[in-house]
Formats: structure tokens, sequence, C-alpha cells
């Protein structure tokens, strides 16, 4: 059909076969094949940590992890090619709590920690903006007097045992301080700047803190274990 109408449009069919228009002539649309390396060797390394965390949830058997590592091997991928990786643990042992790291977009790693208010993948975001708004990291961007209210709704009134904020929760209370205190709006203006930034976190990261990352764009790995030990998780 596609061939009939190329024929009537233009005299001739472009394609010689249906492959002709598939995946065998994505390489002539390459025009950086070192970038195109890079990202697929990153995007080995992001499987690999998600089909570990498959396993530790229950979704997959150890057949699937052993066919990952097989092809990391085959690639020459190791963790050593995301610097995130290595200061997120690091990080982690410092603190002796969950913790994260970013590759911002100009190399710099910047970490997040866990802390009384908020967990580390809020705290990561809070430091990723604040580094590239250059903003000092002893400023305040968001006062207790903010955070403080939200951690009592979701402890007295919502039944949650986890007073620290999750980022989605964290975002919001940066646009309420954003009304009032610049610096918070410069961070805020930041959030697309975030787009295609590499981040891996010592601990499997909560749904709703996943997908926070992912609609920002942020590339995400985790280490297969949970943050607390208890007989159920959720999926």
């Amino acid at each position: 059909m596609l061939a009939t109408m190329f024929e009537k449009i233009q005299g001739r069919c472009p394609y010689q076969s249906p492959t002709d228009m598939g995946v065998n002539m994505a390489g002539f649309a390459i025009v950086d094949d070192a970038a195109c390396q890079e990202a697929s060797r990153m995007e080995i390394l992001r499987r690999y940590y998600a089909g570990m965390v498959d396993r530790a949830k229950g979704l997959c058997d150890e057949s699937v992890v052993n066919k990952l590592k097989l092809v990391m091997q085959q690639a020459g991928v190791t963790t050593d090619i995301c610097p995130a990786v290595a200061a997120s643990l690091d990080k982690a042992a410092e603190t002796g709590a969950p913790a994260g790291a970013m590759v911002l977009p100009d190399g710099r790693i910047v970490t997040g920690k866990t802390s009384s208010l908020l967990g580390p993948s809020a705290a990561l975001l809070l430091n990723a903006l604040k580094n590239m708004a250059g903003i000092d990291h002893r400023l305040e961007l968001i006062p207790a007097s903010v955070i403080e209210p939200i951690s009592t709704l979701k402890i007295d009134y919502l039944g949650h045992h986890n007073p620290r904020l999750h980022s989605d929760e964290v975002l919001i209370a940066l646009t309420i301080s954003a009304l009032s205190n610049p610096l918070a709006k410069l961070a805020q203006q930041q959030l697309t700047n975030l787009q295609g930034c590499e981040a891996h976190f010592s601990v499997i990261l909560p749904e709703e803190d996943a997908k926070v990352y992912r609609r920002l764009g942020v590339q995400v790995s985790c280490e297969p274990k949970y943050e607390v030990r208890k007989l159920y998780h959720k999926k």
C-alpha cells in the first residue's frame, strides 16, 4: 500500500522492503556516536539497578538479574560510570541514614541526606536547585514554620508514620515560600534544568518520590534495599 502511494505521488518508491523503514535505518540518524554509546551504557546501568530493585520487590527472579549482569559485562559497564552511585553510598555511610546524589548538567555532584523533616529525595531536590541557582547551601529556602505544619498534618491527621516530607510535598512547600522569598522563587525556576540529570539513592525510593523525579525528567536508580525492614512493602 505504501509503495503504491509513493509510486503515484513521485513515480517511484524509495523503499525496497519494509525493513528499509525499520530499525536498521536508525544508525543513519546518529550524528554523535560517542554520545549515543555513553547514553546506551547509562541505560544499561539503570536497567541493571531496576532489575535488582524488581528482584528485591519479588517482581522477577534471579535469572533476570543474571541476564542484566551479562549485558553489563559484554558492554564493559560498571557502576563507576555514574558518579552519583558512589556519592550517594558515601553520604549514606557518613550519615548512617538513606541518602541520594545527583549529577548536575555541568557535571557537579550534589548530595541529599535524611533529616528530621526531609527525606533524602526531597533534600536532594532542594540541594540540586540551590546549586543550579547559585544559592549558598547554608541559606534556608523553606523555613521550618512551613515544613513543620505539613509534618504535623501527615502524622496527626492523615495517619502517616513518617513525618519527613516527600519530593512532591517539598516542592509544594517551596512554591509557597516563593511567594515571599525571592531565593525560593529563583530555585523553583531551575526545575526545568533537572531534565536529563542522573540521580542515585542508597535505598529504594517510595513510589511517590520516584514519580516526581520521572516527571521532572531525572533519570533515577536505587540500591536494591528498603529503608526499613518490614513484612510488607508497596510495589
